[in-house]
Protein backbone atom coordinates (compact mmCIF):
# COMPACT_ATOMS: atom_id res chain seq x y z
CA UNK A 1 0.00 0.00 0.00
CA UNK A 2 1.21 3.59 -0.93
CA UNK A 3 1.89 5.90 1.81
CA UNK A 4 -0.23 8.83 2.43
CA UNK A 5 0.43 12.14 3.38
CA UNK A 6 -1.80 15.13 4.88
CA UNK A 7 -1.09 18.55 3.85
CA UNK A 8 -2.39 20.81 6.57
CA UNK A 9 -1.06 24.04 5.38
CA UNK A 10 -0.71 25.92 2.02
CA UNK A 11 2.07 24.18 0.36
CA UNK A 12 2.56 25.06 -3.77
CA UNK A 13 0.96 22.76 -6.23
CA UNK A 14 4.05 21.92 -7.16
CA UNK A 15 5.08 20.81 -4.06
CA UNK A 16 2.06 18.50 -3.78
CA UNK A 17 2.87 16.94 -7.43
CA UNK A 18 6.33 15.62 -6.74
CA UNK A 19 4.59 13.15 -3.84
CA UNK A 20 2.42 12.15 -6.35
CA UNK A 21 4.95 11.75 -8.82
CA UNK A 22 6.72 9.30 -6.50
CA UNK A 23 3.78 7.09 -5.97
CA UNK A 24 2.75 8.92 -2.47
CA UNK A 25 -0.87 9.40 -2.11
CA UNK A 26 -1.67 13.24 -1.02
CA UNK A 27 -4.50 14.84 0.65
CA UNK A 28 -4.64 18.59 0.40
CA UNK A 29 -6.37 20.20 3.05
CA UNK A 30 -4.81 23.46 4.13
CA UNK A 31 -7.85 24.47 6.40
CA UNK A 32 -7.00 21.49 8.70
CA UNK A 33 -4.03 23.80 10.29
CA UNK A 34 -6.30 26.24 12.05
CA UNK A 35 -8.66 23.38 13.41
CA UNK A 36 -6.81 21.17 15.86
CA UNK A 37 -10.13 18.76 16.42
CA UNK A 38 -10.80 18.32 13.18
CA UNK A 39 -6.80 17.47 12.43
CA UNK A 40 -6.50 15.29 15.29
CA UNK A 41 -9.74 13.47 14.02
CA UNK A 42 -7.96 12.29 10.61
CA UNK A 43 -4.87 12.46 11.70
CA UNK A 44 -4.70 8.92 12.44
CA UNK A 45 -5.00 7.67 8.81
CA UNK A 46 -1.39 9.48 7.85
CA UNK A 47 2.26 8.30 7.16
CA UNK A 48 3.24 12.01 6.93
CA UNK A 49 2.17 15.08 7.67
CA UNK A 50 3.58 18.59 5.54
CA UNK A 51 3.01 21.77 7.49
CA UNK A 52 3.93 25.31 7.68
CA UNK A 53 3.93 27.88 10.60
CA UNK A 54 0.04 27.45 11.06
CA UNK A 55 -0.87 23.96 11.92
CA UNK A 56 0.13 23.07 15.79
CA UNK A 57 1.44 19.78 16.62
CA UNK A 58 0.93 19.32 19.94
CA UNK A 59 0.95 16.22 22.36
CA UNK A 60 -2.86 15.51 21.42
CA UNK A 61 -2.69 15.23 17.85
CA UNK A 62 0.39 12.81 17.95
CA UNK A 63 -1.33 10.65 20.37
CA UNK A 64 -4.00 10.59 17.63
CA UNK A 65 -1.23 9.97 15.06
CA UNK A 66 -0.85 5.72 15.34
CA UNK A 67 0.14 5.74 11.68
CA UNK A 68 2.67 8.76 11.16
CA UNK A 69 5.99 8.24 10.82
CA UNK A 70 7.47 12.04 9.75
CA UNK A 71 6.21 15.55 9.81
CA UNK A 72 8.17 17.89 7.44
CA UNK A 73 8.35 21.72 8.27
CA UNK A 74 8.74 23.87 5.33
CA UNK A 75 10.95 26.37 6.53
CA UNK A 76 13.36 26.53 9.36
CA UNK A 77 11.55 27.26 12.89
CA UNK A 78 9.55 23.98 14.39
CA UNK A 79 8.51 25.94 17.49
CA UNK A 80 4.79 24.60 16.45
CA UNK A 81 6.00 21.29 17.08
CA UNK A 82 6.57 19.38 19.78
CA UNK A 83 9.78 17.60 18.82
CA UNK A 84 9.73 15.47 22.93
CA UNK A 85 6.27 14.09 22.01
CA UNK A 86 7.37 13.38 18.18
CA UNK A 87 10.37 11.76 19.31
CA UNK A 88 8.46 9.71 21.96
CA UNK A 89 6.12 8.92 19.49
CA UNK A 90 8.35 7.67 17.31
CA UNK A 91 7.79 10.33 14.67
CA UNK A 92 10.62 11.96 12.49
CA UNK A 93 10.31 15.51 12.82
CA UNK A 94 12.32 17.56 9.43
CA UNK A 95 13.01 20.88 8.31
CA UNK A 96 13.86 22.58 5.70
CA UNK A 97 16.89 24.66 6.72
CA UNK A 98 18.35 26.20 3.80
CA UNK A 99 15.18 27.49 1.27
CA UNK A 100 15.08 30.43 2.35
CA UNK A 101 18.45 31.98 2.95
CA UNK A 102 18.54 34.11 0.84
CA UNK A 103 14.94 36.07 0.68
CA UNK A 104 15.97 36.68 4.87
CA UNK A 105 19.34 37.88 4.04
CA UNK A 106 17.98 40.12 1.23
CA UNK A 107 15.44 41.52 3.79
CA UNK A 108 17.73 42.55 6.19
CA UNK A 109 19.61 44.40 3.28
CA UNK A 110 16.24 45.85 2.41
CA UNK A 111 15.49 47.11 6.03
CA UNK A 112 19.08 49.03 6.53
CA UNK A 113 18.27 50.61 3.08
CA UNK A 114 15.30 51.67 4.58
CA UNK A 115 15.94 53.00 8.23
CA UNK A 116 19.35 54.67 6.64
CA UNK A 117 17.03 56.63 4.35
CA UNK A 118 14.03 56.95 6.44
CA UNK A 119 12.04 55.75 2.95
CA UNK A 120 8.94 54.40 5.31
CA UNK A 121 8.75 57.63 7.01
CA UNK A 122 9.17 59.59 3.73
CA UNK A 123 7.13 57.91 1.90
CA UNK A 124 4.07 57.92 4.40
CA UNK A 125 4.92 62.11 4.19
CA UNK A 126 5.02 62.27 0.56
CA UNK A 127 1.40 60.49 0.43
CA UNK A 128 -0.06 62.61 2.74
CA UNK A 129 0.79 65.40 0.36
CA UNK A 130 3.92 67.27 2.81
CA UNK A 131 6.74 66.79 0.29
CA UNK A 132 8.81 67.63 3.20
CA UNK A 133 12.35 67.44 1.85
CA UNK A 134 14.35 68.74 4.21
CA UNK A 135 12.71 66.39 7.28
CA UNK A 136 14.64 63.05 5.64
CA UNK A 137 18.06 63.64 5.98
CA UNK A 138 19.63 60.14 5.40
CA UNK A 139 23.20 58.52 5.56
CA UNK A 140 24.95 56.55 3.18
CA UNK A 141 25.88 52.57 3.33
CA UNK A 142 28.99 53.17 1.69
CA UNK A 143 31.82 52.96 3.63
CA UNK A 144 30.12 52.41 7.13
CA UNK A 145 31.14 49.75 9.31
CA UNK A 146 28.36 46.67 9.41
CA UNK A 147 28.35 44.29 12.61
CA UNK A 148 27.03 41.13 11.94
CA UNK A 149 26.35 39.19 14.59
CA UNK A 150 26.28 35.90 13.95
CA UNK A 151 27.73 34.78 10.04
CA UNK A 152 26.27 31.90 9.52
CA UNK A 153 24.23 30.79 6.54
CA UNK A 154 22.39 33.97 6.47
CA UNK A 155 24.63 36.20 8.16
CA UNK A 156 27.29 35.05 5.80
CA UNK A 157 24.68 35.97 2.83
CA UNK A 158 24.36 39.29 4.40
CA UNK A 159 28.64 39.92 4.81
CA UNK A 160 28.38 39.59 1.21
CA UNK A 161 26.10 41.72 0.03
CA UNK A 162 27.17 44.40 2.46
CA UNK A 163 30.68 43.78 1.19
CA UNK A 164 29.12 44.74 -2.79
CA UNK A 165 27.54 47.81 -0.86
CA UNK A 166 31.38 48.97 -0.28
CA UNK A 167 30.58 48.77 4.15
CA UNK A 168 33.30 48.00 5.86
CA UNK A 169 32.04 44.35 7.48
CA UNK A 170 32.63 43.02 10.84
CA UNK A 171 31.27 40.10 12.72
CA UNK A 172 31.07 38.51 16.27
CA UNK A 173 30.55 34.38 16.34
CA UNK A 174 31.87 32.32 18.67
CA UNK A 175 32.41 29.65 15.52
CA UNK A 176 33.98 31.75 13.24
CA UNK A 177 37.53 30.65 12.78
CA UNK A 178 40.34 33.26 11.53
CA UNK A 179 40.46 31.09 7.91
CA UNK A 180 36.73 31.32 7.42
CA UNK A 181 36.35 35.18 8.51
CA UNK A 182 39.43 35.66 5.96
CA UNK A 183 37.82 34.03 3.23
CA UNK A 184 34.59 35.72 3.99
CA UNK A 185 36.54 39.03 3.84
CA UNK A 186 35.10 40.18 7.16
CA UNK A 187 37.28 41.12 10.46
CA UNK A 188 36.07 38.72 13.00
CA UNK A 189 35.88 40.31 16.41
CA UNK A 190 34.71 40.43 19.84
CA UNK A 191 31.12 41.77 20.49
CA UNK A 192 32.68 44.54 22.98
CA UNK A 193 34.34 45.75 20.03
CA UNK A 194 31.72 45.35 17.55
CA UNK A 195 29.71 47.11 19.85
CA UNK A 196 31.93 49.78 19.85
CA UNK A 197 33.00 50.39 16.04
CA UNK A 198 29.45 49.63 14.07
CA UNK A 199 27.61 52.47 12.57
CA UNK A 200 24.89 49.55 11.62
CA UNK A 201 24.18 46.30 13.60
CA UNK A 202 22.47 43.35 11.95
CA UNK A 203 21.44 40.20 13.98
CA UNK A 204 21.96 36.52 12.73
CA UNK A 205 21.22 33.92 15.50
CA UNK A 206 18.87 31.78 16.60
CA UNK A 207 16.94 32.15 20.00
CA UNK A 208 19.08 30.29 23.04
CA UNK A 209 20.20 30.95 26.53
CA UNK A 210 23.31 32.19 25.07
CA UNK A 211 21.60 34.86 22.27
CA UNK A 212 18.61 36.02 24.69
CA UNK A 213 19.11 39.69 25.04
CA UNK A 214 22.38 39.62 23.26
CA UNK A 215 21.76 43.53 22.99
CA UNK A 216 21.03 44.08 26.50
CA UNK A 217 20.86 47.63 28.19
CA UNK A 218 24.08 46.92 28.92
CA UNK A 219 25.52 46.16 25.59
CA UNK A 220 23.19 48.70 24.25
CA UNK A 221 24.76 51.82 26.23
CA UNK A 222 27.99 50.07 24.82
CA UNK A 223 27.25 51.20 21.12
CA UNK A 224 28.78 53.92 18.96
CA UNK A 225 26.10 57.05 19.30
CA UNK A 226 23.84 56.91 16.13
CA UNK A 227 24.20 53.50 15.60
CA UNK A 228 21.57 52.32 13.26
CA UNK A 229 19.90 48.44 14.43
CA UNK A 230 18.86 45.75 12.53
CA UNK A 231 16.80 42.57 13.56
CA UNK A 232 15.80 40.31 10.79
CA UNK A 233 16.62 37.23 12.76
CA UNK A 234 14.32 36.53 16.67
CA UNK A 235 12.18 38.36 18.86
CA UNK A 236 14.10 38.63 22.26
CA UNK A 237 17.32 39.17 21.08
CA UNK A 238 17.08 42.83 21.94
CA UNK A 239 15.90 44.51 24.99
CA UNK A 240 13.33 46.42 23.13
CA UNK A 241 12.14 48.79 26.27
CA UNK A 242 15.71 49.89 26.35
CA UNK A 243 16.54 50.26 22.97
CA UNK A 244 12.91 52.63 21.89
CA UNK A 245 14.97 54.84 25.27
CA UNK A 246 17.99 54.84 23.51
CA UNK A 247 15.99 55.74 20.49
CA UNK A 248 14.21 58.76 21.90
CA UNK A 249 17.64 59.78 23.57
CA UNK A 250 19.22 60.09 20.32
CA UNK A 251 21.91 57.72 20.92
CA UNK A 252 20.83 55.02 19.03
CA UNK A 253 19.96 56.84 15.29
CA UNK A 254 17.54 54.36 13.89
CA UNK A 255 16.48 50.95 14.18
CA UNK A 256 14.52 48.15 11.67
CA UNK A 257 12.54 45.13 13.03
CA UNK A 258 10.84 42.38 11.58
CA UNK A 259 10.51 40.23 14.57
CA UNK A 260 9.35 40.91 18.31
CA UNK A 261 9.55 39.41 21.70
CA UNK A 262 5.88 38.64 21.19
CA UNK A 263 4.27 37.47 18.26
CA UNK A 264 1.97 38.82 16.67
CA UNK A 265 3.25 41.90 17.46
CA UNK A 266 0.23 44.10 18.11
CA UNK A 267 1.85 47.00 20.37
CA UNK A 268 5.64 47.14 21.32
CA UNK A 269 7.87 49.48 22.43
CA UNK A 270 9.27 50.46 19.04
CA UNK A 271 5.91 51.09 17.53
CA UNK A 272 4.96 54.77 16.71
CA UNK A 273 8.72 55.76 17.54
CA UNK A 274 10.69 57.83 14.59
CA UNK A 275 12.89 56.25 11.97
CA UNK A 276 12.11 52.58 13.08
CA UNK A 277 10.68 50.59 10.70
CA UNK A 278 8.58 47.38 11.32
CA UNK A 279 7.46 44.49 9.21
CA UNK A 280 5.38 41.75 10.23
CA UNK A 281 8.07 38.96 10.34
CA UNK A 282 8.61 38.90 6.34
CA UNK A 283 11.94 37.93 6.23
CA UNK A 284 10.99 34.67 4.40
CA UNK A 285 8.01 35.39 2.69
CA UNK A 286 8.91 36.27 -0.74
CA UNK A 287 7.55 33.81 -3.83
CA UNK A 288 10.86 32.38 -4.27
CA UNK A 289 11.40 31.27 -0.65
CA UNK A 290 8.00 29.57 -0.13
CA UNK A 291 8.13 27.35 -3.03
CA UNK A 292 11.59 26.33 -2.48
CA UNK A 293 11.04 24.79 0.87
CA UNK A 294 7.91 23.58 -0.13
CA UNK A 295 9.62 21.59 -2.79
CA UNK A 296 12.19 20.40 -0.38
CA UNK A 297 10.26 19.48 2.51
CA UNK A 298 8.39 17.45 -0.78
CA UNK A 299 11.52 15.51 -1.49
CA UNK A 300 12.48 14.86 2.09
CA UNK A 301 9.30 13.46 2.93
CA UNK A 302 9.08 11.56 -0.56
CA UNK A 303 12.62 9.80 -0.11
CA UNK A 304 12.37 9.06 3.73
CA UNK A 305 9.04 6.93 3.22
CA UNK A 306 9.61 5.22 -0.03
CA UNK A 307 13.63 5.00 1.00
CA UNK A 308 13.93 5.33 4.12
CA UNK A 309 16.51 7.98 3.60
CA UNK A 310 16.75 10.83 6.40
CA UNK A 311 17.69 14.68 5.80
CA UNK A 312 17.63 17.19 8.16
CA UNK A 313 15.64 15.38 10.46
CA UNK A 314 15.66 17.04 14.13
CA UNK A 315 15.38 14.13 16.25
CA UNK A 316 16.79 11.04 14.21
CA UNK A 317 20.02 10.28 13.63
CA UNK A 318 21.00 8.67 10.12
CA UNK A 319 21.34 5.57 11.00
CA UNK A 320 20.19 2.15 9.25
CA UNK A 321 17.10 0.01 11.40
CA UNK A 322 20.23 -2.55 12.30
CA UNK A 323 22.38 -0.10 13.43
CA UNK A 324 20.13 1.61 15.40
CA UNK A 325 19.53 -1.41 17.96
CA UNK A 326 23.22 -1.33 18.92
CA UNK A 327 23.73 2.11 18.42
CA UNK A 328 21.55 4.20 20.17
CA UNK A 329 22.84 4.87 23.37
CA UNK A 330 26.02 5.63 21.98
CA UNK A 331 24.38 8.54 19.15
CA UNK A 332 22.81 9.40 22.99
CA UNK A 333 26.35 9.49 24.60
CA UNK A 334 27.64 11.51 21.45
CA UNK A 335 25.41 13.96 21.91
CA UNK A 336 25.37 14.34 25.67
CA UNK A 337 29.75 14.84 25.05
CA UNK A 338 28.96 17.70 22.31
CA UNK A 339 26.17 19.03 24.38
CA UNK A 340 28.57 19.62 27.59
CA UNK A 341 31.58 20.90 25.21
CA UNK A 342 29.14 22.78 23.77
CA UNK A 343 27.80 24.57 26.97
CA UNK A 344 31.26 24.61 28.39
CA UNK A 345 32.87 26.90 25.58
CA UNK A 346 31.97 30.65 25.05
CA UNK A 347 35.13 31.22 22.40
CA UNK A 348 35.19 30.20 18.57
CA UNK A 349 36.15 26.35 18.30
CA UNK A 350 39.37 25.92 16.04
CA UNK A 351 39.26 22.22 15.49
CA UNK A 352 37.10 19.20 17.01
CA UNK A 353 39.21 16.11 17.58
CA UNK A 354 37.01 12.43 18.17
CA UNK A 355 38.45 9.47 19.44
CA UNK A 356 36.85 6.12 19.46
CA UNK A 357 38.50 3.23 21.49
CA UNK A 358 37.00 -0.45 21.96
CA UNK A 359 33.42 -1.04 20.61
CA UNK A 360 32.85 2.72 19.75
CA UNK A 361 35.20 2.16 17.14
CA UNK A 362 33.70 -0.33 15.20
CA UNK A 363 30.64 1.52 14.88
CA UNK A 364 29.15 3.64 12.65
CA UNK A 365 31.39 7.07 13.30
CA UNK A 366 29.65 9.23 10.41
CA UNK A 367 26.62 8.96 12.50
CA UNK A 368 28.43 8.76 15.71
CA UNK A 369 30.49 12.60 15.03
CA UNK A 370 27.12 14.13 13.20
CA UNK A 371 25.75 13.71 16.57
CA UNK A 372 28.77 14.51 18.65
CA UNK A 373 29.09 17.76 16.41
CA UNK A 374 25.56 18.18 16.66
CA UNK A 375 25.55 18.23 20.45
CA UNK A 376 28.36 21.21 20.67
CA UNK A 377 26.96 23.20 18.00
CA UNK A 378 23.11 23.12 19.36
CA UNK A 379 24.23 25.51 22.49
CA UNK A 380 24.59 28.51 19.92
CA UNK A 381 22.29 27.02 17.14
CA UNK A 382 19.29 24.88 18.42
CA UNK A 383 18.08 24.21 14.88
CA UNK A 384 21.54 22.24 14.07
CA UNK A 385 20.80 18.82 13.22
CA UNK A 386 22.88 16.02 12.73
CA UNK A 387 22.80 16.44 8.80
CA UNK A 388 23.58 19.85 8.78
CA UNK A 389 25.75 20.61 11.72
CA UNK A 390 29.32 18.86 9.75
CA UNK A 391 28.41 21.25 7.07
CA UNK A 392 27.69 24.18 9.21
CA UNK A 393 31.27 23.16 11.14
CA UNK A 394 32.93 23.01 8.00
CA UNK A 395 31.45 26.27 6.43
CA UNK A 396 32.76 27.80 9.64
CA UNK A 397 36.59 26.63 9.34
CA UNK A 398 35.89 24.25 12.15
CA UNK A 399 38.51 21.06 11.49
CA UNK A 400 37.22 17.89 12.49
CA UNK A 401 39.60 14.47 12.71
CA UNK A 402 38.41 11.32 13.96
CA UNK A 403 40.90 8.66 15.39
CA UNK A 404 39.96 5.11 15.95
CA UNK A 405 41.70 2.36 18.43
CA UNK A 406 41.52 -0.89 19.89
CA UNK A 407 40.54 -1.96 23.17
CA UNK A 408 42.83 0.34 25.66
CA UNK A 409 41.46 0.43 29.50
CA UNK A 410 38.99 -0.86 31.40
CA UNK A 411 35.80 0.05 29.76
CA UNK A 412 34.70 -2.60 26.40
CA UNK A 413 34.94 1.11 24.47
CA UNK A 414 34.52 4.46 25.40
CA UNK A 415 34.35 8.27 23.02
CA UNK A 416 36.35 11.11 23.89
CA UNK A 417 36.29 14.50 22.20
CA UNK A 418 38.45 17.64 23.20
CA UNK A 419 38.13 20.96 21.53
CA UNK A 420 40.38 23.23 20.57
CA UNK A 421 39.57 26.97 20.83
CA UNK A 422 42.50 30.10 20.66
CA UNK A 423 42.43 30.17 24.54
CA UNK A 424 42.30 26.49 25.47
CA UNK A 425 41.64 22.93 25.15
CA UNK A 426 38.60 21.51 26.35
CA UNK A 427 38.30 17.64 26.55
CA UNK A 428 35.43 14.85 27.89
CA UNK A 429 35.03 10.75 27.63
CA UNK A 430 32.05 8.87 28.28
CA UNK A 431 30.95 5.29 28.00
CA UNK A 432 27.92 3.48 27.65
CA UNK A 433 27.40 1.15 30.60
CA UNK A 434 25.65 -2.75 30.45
CA UNK A 435 22.61 -1.00 31.61
CA UNK A 436 22.69 1.06 28.00
CA UNK A 437 22.93 4.44 30.16
CA UNK A 438 25.92 6.89 29.00
CA UNK A 439 28.32 8.11 31.54
CA UNK A 440 30.59 10.63 32.02
CA UNK A 441 34.07 8.77 32.50
CA UNK A 442 36.71 11.64 32.30
CA UNK A 443 36.45 15.58 32.43
CA UNK A 444 40.35 17.87 32.35
CA UNK A 445 41.98 14.35 31.92
CA UNK A 446 40.28 13.37 35.37
CA UNK A 447 38.61 10.39 36.32
CA UNK A 448 34.69 10.21 37.34
CA UNK A 449 31.80 8.58 37.13
CA UNK A 450 28.88 10.29 36.57
CA UNK A 451 25.24 9.71 35.41
CA UNK A 452 23.70 12.29 32.98
CA UNK A 453 21.05 14.45 34.29
CA UNK A 454 18.43 16.18 33.01
CA UNK A 455 19.95 19.47 35.24
CA UNK A 456 23.64 19.83 36.27
CA UNK A 457 26.14 21.66 37.87
CA UNK A 458 29.90 21.83 36.96
CA UNK A 459 32.04 23.35 39.32
CA UNK A 460 36.38 23.44 39.40
CA UNK A 461 38.18 24.27 42.11
CA UNK A 462 41.33 23.47 44.46
CA UNK A 463 41.11 20.14 46.16
CA UNK A 464 41.08 21.53 49.75
CA UNK A 465 38.31 20.55 52.48
CA UNK A 466 35.10 21.52 52.56
CA UNK A 467 34.11 21.69 48.98
CA UNK A 468 31.54 19.04 49.42
CA UNK A 469 29.65 20.17 52.80
CA UNK A 470 29.55 23.89 51.15
CA UNK A 471 27.98 22.68 47.72
CA UNK A 472 25.54 20.99 49.71
CA UNK A 473 24.64 23.39 52.56
CA UNK A 474 24.42 26.58 49.84
CA UNK A 475 22.74 24.46 47.15
CA UNK A 476 20.52 23.11 50.36
CA UNK A 477 19.68 26.52 51.48
CA UNK A 478 18.88 27.72 48.08
CA UNK A 479 15.93 25.12 47.43
CA UNK A 480 18.25 22.70 45.69
CA UNK A 481 18.14 18.66 45.66
CA UNK A 482 21.07 17.06 44.58
CA UNK A 483 20.09 13.63 42.96
CA UNK A 484 23.65 12.21 42.54
CA UNK A 485 27.03 13.92 43.05
CA UNK A 486 30.50 13.24 41.56
CA UNK A 487 33.72 14.67 42.48
CA UNK A 488 37.53 13.94 40.76
CA UNK A 489 41.04 15.32 41.25
CA UNK A 490 44.07 15.38 39.78
CA UNK A 491 46.22 15.22 42.77
CA UNK A 492 46.06 16.08 46.27
CA UNK A 493 45.80 19.68 47.22
CA UNK A 494 45.86 20.09 43.12
CA UNK A 495 42.97 20.98 40.58
CA UNK A 496 39.60 19.20 41.26
CA UNK A 497 36.16 19.00 39.50
CA UNK A 498 32.62 18.46 40.96
CA UNK A 499 29.59 17.32 38.88
CA UNK A 500 25.85 17.39 40.34
CA UNK A 501 22.84 16.02 39.24
CA UNK A 502 20.28 18.32 40.78
CA UNK A 503 16.31 17.66 40.29
CA UNK A 504 15.58 21.03 38.91
CA UNK A 505 17.64 24.01 36.63
CA UNK A 506 20.07 26.11 39.15
CA UNK A 507 19.11 28.78 40.35
CA UNK A 508 20.88 32.49 39.89
CA UNK A 509 20.25 32.88 43.65
CA UNK A 510 22.08 29.36 44.30
CA UNK A 511 25.02 30.24 41.52
CA UNK A 512 25.53 34.08 43.22
CA UNK A 513 25.67 31.88 46.32
CA UNK A 514 28.80 29.40 45.65
CA UNK A 515 30.52 32.22 44.03
CA UNK A 516 30.45 34.33 46.83
CA UNK A 517 32.15 31.66 49.03
CA UNK A 518 35.24 31.87 47.02
CA UNK A 519 35.75 28.50 46.59
CA UNK A 520 35.15 28.21 43.18
CA UNK A 521 36.68 28.58 39.61
CA UNK A 522 33.93 27.97 37.61
CA UNK A 523 30.09 27.29 38.34
CA UNK A 524 28.33 26.17 34.82
CA UNK A 525 25.08 25.03 35.36
CA UNK A 526 24.26 22.15 32.55
CA UNK A 527 21.23 20.93 30.71
CA UNK A 528 20.83 17.69 28.67
CA UNK A 529 17.94 16.00 26.52
CA UNK A 530 18.05 12.80 28.52
CA UNK A 531 14.34 11.94 27.42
Amino acid sequence: MAPKVLISDKLSEAAVQIFRDRGIEVDFRPELGKDKEALAAVIGDYDGLAIRSATKVTPTILAAADKLKVIGRAGIGTDNIDKDAASQKGVIVMNTPFGNMITTAEHAIAMMFAVARQIPEASASTHAGKWEKSKFMGVELTGKTLGVIGAGNIGGIVCDRARGLKMKVIAYDPFLSEEKAQKMQVEKVTLDTLLERADFITLHVPLTDQTRNILSRENLEKTKKGVRIVNCARGGLVDEEALAELLQSGHVAGAAFDVFSVEPATENPLFNLPNVVVTPHLGAATTEAQENVALQVAEQMSSYLLTGAVENALNMPSVTAEEAKVMGPWIKLADHLGSFIGQMTDEPVKAINILYDGAASEMNLEALNCALIAGIMKSVNPDVNMVSAPVIARERGVKISTTNQAKSGAFEGYIKVTVVTPERERSIAGTVFSDGKPRFIQIKGINIDAEVGKHMVYTTNKDVPGIIGTLGTTLGANGVNIANFTLGRKESQGEAIALLYIDDPLPEAASNALRKTGMFQQIRPLSFDVA
